[in-house]
């Protein structure tokens, strides 16, 4: 058996998912990825005062990953997603008023969609940031209310989930899909091959 050339990334076989988004799981999956484990990190995520959405998802997600660490031979994969309307960043909607306040700032405009991911090892971190363009149509009220009713806009950031019902919302999209449902697949592979993560 040959050893590692001096200087050499050491493959890594062990990948952590510094979040319990179900959505980022099944986006992994479909990448023929799998977590070996799931572990949530807990940080403050209240926005600094003039931050804007490109730092802020940046901050985010490199301290979530630290708050997870890695050891020898993983990987800590950890990301964040903002909605963002200019520079304003628009909330993950906790109650139905939320929802209603980010559809109807939505309604009829362009917002941006910016994940953070950053891969975190042992001696290294790597980020990537992915930005999408969405635009909307017109909102009518009743259509806001439809879509309180279905409730998949609760723990949401922006208040919406582009792969439910809020597809139909979209008018327009420049950028990756899967930016948008959280988690662009093209900068996480990425970012998990500059890691020498050992794919199945």
């Amino acid at each position: 058996m040959t050893s590692p050339k001096a200087g050499s990334p050491i493959a890594s076989n062990r990948l952590v998912l510094a979040s319990e988004s179900p959505r980022r799981l099944a986006l992994l999956a479909q990448a023929g990825i799998v977590p070996e484990a799931v572990a949530p990190a807990n940080v403050d995520e209240t926005p600094r005062k003039s931050e804007p959405p490109r730092a802020y998802a940046l901050r985010l997600a490199v301290a979530k990953a630290k708050a997870v660490g890695a050891d020898a031979g993983t990987v800590v994969l950890a990301a964040d997603t903002v909605v963002a309307c200019g520079r304003r960043i628009l909330p993950k909607a906790s109650t139905r008023e939320d929802v209603r306040e980010c559809l109807a700032m939505l309604s009829g405009r362009r917002h941006q969609v910016i994940t953070a991911v950053a891969a975190l090892t042992q001696d290294s971190l790597r980020t990537r940031v992915a930005m999408t363009r969405v635009s909307f149509t017109r909102l009518s009220d009743a259509d806001i209310q439809s879509y309180l009713e279905c409730g998949e806009g609760i723990g949401k950031a922006g208040g919406y989930a582009i792969q439910g019902r809020a597809e139909i919302f979209v008018r327009q999209i420049s950028g990756s899909y899967s930016n948008v449902v959280g988690l662009p697949l093209f900068e996480t592979v990425s970012l998990l091959r500059g890691c020498s993560f050992a794919f199945p």
